[in-house]
This record gives structure tokens, C-alpha cells and sequence, in this order.
């Protein structure tokens, strides 16, 4: 049964992709200002990495599974709105630090104030749109972080060269409590489990953390998909924090030249990959459900070859292109995976399940993937001085391999687990 009708459901999923927008730009403001932060602090690769990766990412990911407990039976449009709040205002107090540890002081508050979107997001629109729409759902939200790298790198780059990068960091953070709201007083809270296709006495059901681990737990589907989400973003993190900085030692480019650049490429390529992965999963997973992680599996695998040519290639527009058409289809997985996720589980364990698929996520990709990188990059600089991030970032761009493996056992698990459903279905109509 629908929860509301089609324009306003579309309506909650602009204004949720929306708030995605801000989560990103706020976050990523940081890489393009990065390079004059690095100067006037006089920080190493390693603190950069931990700025952007591993500091950030532990508060986000262990904050966010209370917050996800939080909205499985609270509030959760009032939830995003207050997370809107928090995390706009501490990258606002980001200008006002006067040294690294002031910086990451500030980052973790909005690493803690980022952990309340995307759980409660991912649970109001599995709430609003049925399972067959659930992957393209799904990925339009996902684009908001294209969307948000876009505008975080234009912006930012534009912002440090006029302002400088503290002005910028009061300038992209200031704006997000008006975001905050538009939420709170225009989205409607969705009854649980809304667009259940069939009756499901589970639906109102509350459940524990613990029990809803160990339901997770308990699926190889979700256990390998999650595991997959993590190695893309490993390398997908790595490539965002640190290919700026890359292009700037490496090919000469100007801070607001890269924001330009790579604000319009990631963004509008982003955007491509999360669309068509959550439209083909959907298309597709209709006769088979493998391939919801068949789409992302094969897609990520295709993008390899285009990050490495992008890393030798002594051209800047091949460069260019490359990091483009690389970055379609390195783009195509969140979406699918986040729908194959809430299908596996209890419509009250959705937020939960969300937060954490995002901790295995982040822990993995945004906690390790940038502090790795920055790590290989400071130990190989003594050999190979400012192309020593250019190494960094091709052994990181090969983890994608373990993601695409890791992809393919999820579908194969997926089939057992859609064969299960069919088999219990018809024993309930026998019954």
C-alpha cells in the first residue's frame, strides 16, 4: 500500500538526496582546502589522511549505530534535522581552528553530527517506495554525494582563492540550518514498513541490537555485500581525499583549476554511475536478484584499468577522461547495495541495518582507505618525492579486485536466500 502519494514521494526523496547534497559538501570542502590547511599548519600526508579518514570515520560509524537505534522507533525525520544542525555548525567552527589538533577536533563533531542522515534517510525511503523500486530510490539518493563532491570542490576551490579557506569553511557550513528546517517542518514521518507488499505480522516488531546483529549476522548475502561496500570505498575514499593533491604535485594544477575540474568530472560522472547502477539492478534483479550485486561487482571491475591509466598517463585531459569514465562506473554500487540490504531484513531494523552496513562501510573505506594511501605516499617520498602519491594511489585503486569477488559470492548467497523466501511462501499457501 502506498504511504503517500507519488509527488510527495518524490518530493521526501529530492529533499533526502538534498540533505545527502550538504552531508557531502561539508565533508568534502575539506580535500580542495586541503593543500593550503596543509601549508599554514604544516601537516604531513599521514595527518591529512587521518583528518579526512580514520578520525573522521570512527566517530561516524560508532555514533551512528546508537543514532540508527534511535531512529528504528523514533522520530526520524526530527533526527535528520537535528544531525543537519550539528555537523553544519562544527564545519562552520572548522575555520576557527588554530592547529591540527583544533582541526580534528572539529572534523569528529561532524563526523558525529554526519552519523544521523543516511540511516534514518535510507529507512524513511524504504517506507515510501515498494522493493522493486527500492534500488533506484536508493541510488538518486546516492547521487546527493556526487552531487555534494560537485559542489564541495567547485565551491571550495573557488572559496580558498577569494576568501581564503577559512572564510570557506563559515561559508558552505552556515547555510545547512536552513536545510535543517525545510526537514523538520515540510517531511512527513512515514508509518513503518509502508510499502510492505504482503501482510507481515513482523512489521510493527521492535528489535534489539543484538538481535538484529546477529540477524545480519547470519546472512552471507549481507556479510559479503557490506565487505564489498567496504573495499569500493577503500578505493573510492583514497581517490576522492587524495587525487586533488595529485593533481596539483603532479600536474601542476591550481587549487581552484582542481576544483573545477574534478568537481565537475566526479560530480556529473557520479552521478551517471549511481543512477545507472540503481536502474540496471532493478531492471535486471526483477528476474534475478543476483543481480543486484552482479551490477556493482561487474561495474567496479571495469573501472580499474580507467583509475590506473588515469595515474601513468602524462597527459592532463587523458588524465582527465580517464578519472571520468573511471569514476561511471566506480560510482555504481551504493545504491544496490543499501536496496539489497533493507531487503534482507525486518522493515524495523532498517535504520540499524543501514548504520551497520555504513560502519563496515567506513571503517573500512573512509577510516583505512585515505590513511593507507597517505601512509604509502609519506614512506615512498623519500624515493620518490611528489610522485610518491601517485604510487600511493595505484595500490589503493587495486582493492577494488577483493570488492568484485566479494560481490559475486553476495549474489550467490542472494540466490539461496531468494530461493528460501519462494519456498517459505509456498508452504504458508499450502498451509
Amino acid at each position: 500500500m502506498d504511504t503517500a502519494t507519488r509527488s510527495y514521494r518524490r518530493y521526501v526523496l529530492f529533499i533526502l538526496t538534498l540533505v545527502y547534497v550538504f552531508n557531502f559538501v561539508d565533508r568534502q570542502i575539506l580535500v580542495i582546502l586541503q593543500e593550503p590547511i596543509k601549508a599554514e599548519l604544516g601537516l604531513s600526508d599521514t595527518q591529512l589522511g587521518l583528518l579526512t579518514g580514520f578520525a573522521f570515520a570512527i566517530f561516524y560509524v560508532v555514533i551512528g549505530i546508537p543514532i540508527a537505534r534511535w531512529a528504528d522507533v523514533g522520530n526520524r525525520r526530527n533526527i535528520v534535522s537535528l544531525a543537519i544542525v550539528v555537523w553544519s555548525g562544527m564545519t562552520a567552527i572548522s575555520g576557527l581552528a588554530q592547529n591540527y589538533v583544533q582541526l580534528l577536533l572539529a572534523r569528529i563533531g561532524v563526523g558525529v553530527g554526519e552519523a544521523g542522515a543516511s540511516p534514518p534517510s535510507h529507512s524513511m525511503i524504504s517506507d515510501y517506495y515498494a522493493p522493486e523500486e527500492r534500488g533506484a530510490a536508493m541510488s538518486i539518493y546516492s547521487m546527493g554525494l556526487y552531487i555534494g563532491i560537485l559542489v564541495g570542490l567547485l565551491l571550495g576551490g573557488w572559496l580558498s582563492d577569494k576568501i581564503g579557506w577559512r572564510m570557506a569553511f563559515f561559508a558552505v557550513g552556515l547555510p545547512g540550518i536552513l536545510m535543517a528546517v525545510v526537514v523538520r517542518y515540510t517531511l512527513k514521518e512515514p508509518p513503518r514498513g509502508g510499502t510492505t507488499m504482503v501482510s507481515d505480522p513482523n512489521v510493527g516488531e521492535r528489535y534489539t541490537f543484538k538481535e538484529t546483529l546477529s540477524y545480519l549476522w547470519g546472512s552471507v548475502a549481507f556479510r559479503n555485500a557490506s565487505l564489498a561496500a567496504g573495499f569500493c570505498a577503500f578505493a573510492g575514499y583514497s581517490s576522492l581525499t587524495f587525487t586533488p593533491s595529485f593533481l596539483i604535485r603532479s600536474h601542476g594544477m591550481s587549487v581552484s583549476e582542481v576544483g573545477l575540474a574534478l568537481g565537475l568530472i566526479i560530480g556529473i560522472s557520479g552521478v551517471i554511475g549511481a543512477l545507472s547502477g540503481g536502474f540496471l539492478a532493478d531492471k535486471f534483479g526483477k528476474k534475478d536478484m543476483r543481480w543486484y550485486m552482479w551490477v556493482p561487482g561487474i561495474g567496479v571491475f571495469i573501472g580499474l584499468p580507467f583509475s590506473l591509466l588515469a595515474l601513468n598517463l602524462e597527459s592532463l585531459n587523458a588524465t582527465l577522461a580517464c578519472i571520468f569514465i573511471g569514476n561511471i562506473f566506480m560510482s555504481c554500487y551504493l545504491g544496490p547495495t543499501v536496496a539489497i540490504a533493507h531487503h534482507l531484513v525486518k522493515p524495523s531494523m532498517r535504520a540499524t541495518t543501514s548504520a551497520i552496513l555504513y560502519f563496515i562501510l567506513n571503517i573500512v573505506g573512509l577510516g583505512c582507505g585515505p590513511v593507507v594511501t597517505g601512509m604509502v605516499s609519506d614512506y615512498l617520498a623519500p624515493e620518490f618525492g611528489v610522485e610518491s602519491l601517485r604510487y600511493a594511489l595505484m595500490f589503493s585503486s587495486f582493492v577494488v579486485l577483493i570488492a568484485t569477488a566479494q560481490y559475486l559470492r553476495s549474489g550467490s548467497a542472494l540466490a539461496k536466500h531468494s530461493n528460501d523466501e519462494r519456498s517459505e511462501g509456498t508452504e504458508e499457501v499450502t498451509a
